[in-house]
């Protein structure tokens, strides 16, 4: 039973834990000028991250997502997957990535104990994708999500930024994509960070649109699971895939979140639009520390808002996705 419920009702099944902030893309709406290091930072190791799972299950939390910046940079990325997944009560782990580093290391990670994949795509052309994300990547990518397919994982997605004028026409060709394959395709609107503000009114478009394009085409709205991300997923007969459409700007949005985030530094956050951190990392020194944790954690919920404030512009402490994973 999840002890982790906040003022609203909500429960919290689901921790995203980010490794690093660095990231190997330059992705127009996130790092357009790619990653710098703030100084020489330390991010969580891996005795640290275990403590601070295991709090967390103990609090009832059975799913953790592994994300960044790029969680593939951590070179002990396959022994931080085989230490969440030992943790008793963890049932699912999940990584986010870009999926450049797939086809050399997935096979190991699935070993250790990964159970769910998303990769970013944000397009399905190569040049488009390029030119989005810095990287001519678009063809190893695609095998390592074919990789992923063979493997067996019990979930794969795919995300894609929802970009006005450079991505948004796709979705015909992300409907033929899907008509034989077993994955699930999300659409994700794009949001506004302290960092990109100009580039957000160019670009930002609202999921609506797709929605309509999605009922028009005879795809209907699949009902929600409890642990399941923000998105609302759509189905079709005539396709194995389905289309996901994450829209941070709809009304009551914020009603369904059920996940937590802790920064790569071992901060608590309550929202990825929050204005305050908590700072766990003192605690995750000694296994002696484990009681107080559980109780700084659970005191912190109480201070969790109803809702996140980007309608007013307000964007928090988040400077770029990058900086907590998204």
């Amino acid at each position: 039973m999840s002890q982790l419920t906040d003022g609203f009702g909500r429960s919290f099944p689901y921790l995203r834990l980010s490794l690093t902030e660095a990231c190997n893309f330059r992705c127009s709406y996130c790092l357009p000028d790619g990653y710098h290091a703030d100084g020489r930072p330390r991010f969580l190791a891996v005795d640290e991250i275990a403590r601070l799972v295991r709090a967390f299950a103990t609090l009832g939390m059975h799913k953790i997502r592994l994300t960044g910046g790029e969680p593939s940079l951590r070179k002990d990325l396959t022994q931080i997957i085989a230490t969440v997944a030992r943790v008793p009560g963890i049932r699912k782990v999940a990584i986010t990535t870009n999926g450049t580093l797939l086809p050399r290391h997935l096979p190991d990670w699935h070993r250790a104990g990964l159970t769910a994949l998303n990769v970013s795509v944000d397009s399905l052309q190569r040049e488009r994708f390029h030119a989005i994300t810095g990287h001519d990547r678009l063809p190893e990518i695609l095998e390592g999500i074919g990789m992923a397919q063979a493997l067996g994982l019990q979930s794969v997605k795919l995300n894609a930024v929802l970009l006005r004028g450079r991505n948004d026409d796709e979705l015909p060709a992300w409907m033929e994509f899907l008509r034989e394959r077993a994955l699930s395709v999300r659409f994700i609107e794009l949001m506004r960070t302290g960092d990109n503000g100009d580039y957000f009114q160019r670009h930002h478009l609202r999921a609506d649109v797709l929605v309509e394009q999605l009922h028009a085409a005879g795809w209907s709205l699949r009902p929600r699971a409890a642990d399941a991300g923000p998105a609302r997923e759509y189905t079709h007969p005539g396709y194995r895939g389905s289309i996901g459409i994450i829209a941070p700007y709809s009304r009551d949005f914020c009603a369904g979140c059920n996940r937590l985030r802790v920064t790569a530094r071992g901060d608590l956050r309550l929202c990825l639009f929050g204005d305050f951190g908590v700072a766990l990392r003192p605690l995750l020194q000694s296994d002696a520390d484990h009681d107080a944790l559980l109780a700084r954690i659970t005191t912190q919920l109480g201070l969790k808002a109803a809702g996140h404030g980007l309608h007013q512009g307000r964007t928090g402490l988040t400077p770029h996705l990058a900086s907590i994973g998204g």
